[in-house]
């Protein structure tokens, strides 16, 4: 994901973000955020939102996995312009149609604003957003430093959402 993503707090997750166009029928490129990124295909009820805070309510018509992403159709979407003016939204999926993450599992806006401390006790900053790289997701933390650890393991360690804190095998310096 690139930079921060809008929300509305506590009522929808940001699930991928639309990349471009895909042919000139009004198809779309998705990158998703679930795993296994075709697991946002299971909902049939997006809302995007874009850069300026537009949003649109869109049914999934159709969709699969291509290339690393997804392509999909989505319900008034007809051709290659339509689809070019969606670029950049953000996919979001309400709240209460996903399930409880397991154990050890946690939606990505769950940790915006957490705290991030080392195993050595250092306070690196809270987490700001997260970036997709090609070797997976980052957590973006802001304090005196910015701070890009992995949001995996070995370097994620814990995730305390009571005490709202987040245990990371990561230097305070690089």
């Amino acid at each position: 994901m690139s930079g921060s993503r809008p929300a509305e707090p506590g009522r929808y997750l940001t699930l991928g973000q639309i990349a471009t166009a895909h042919g000139v029928r009004g198809w779309l490129k998705v990158n998703s955020y679930t795993d296994p990124p075709e697991g946002l295909l299971e909902h049939g009820n997006w809302h995007l939102v874009s850069a300026s805070g537009q949003v649109q309510d869109k049914k999934l018509l159709a969709g699969d996995g291509y290339r690393g992403q997804l392509r999909v159709e989505l319900e008034g979407v007809k051709d290659r312009d339509e689809a070019l003016a969606l670029s950049g939204c953000w996919v979001q999926v309400a709240r209460d149609a996903l399930p409880e993450p397991g154990e050890r599992e946690h939606y990505r806006e769950d940790l915006v604003g957490l705290q991030v401390v080392n195993v050595e006790g250092a306070k690196l900053g809270k987490v700001s957003h997260f970036a997709d790289l090609p070797a997976g997701a980052i957590m973006v933390v802001r304090g005196e430093r910015e701070h890009w650890v992995p949001a995996s393991p070995p370097h994620l360690r814990r995730v305390d959402r009571a005490a709202g804190e987040i245990l990371v095998d990561w230097p305070d310096e690089i």
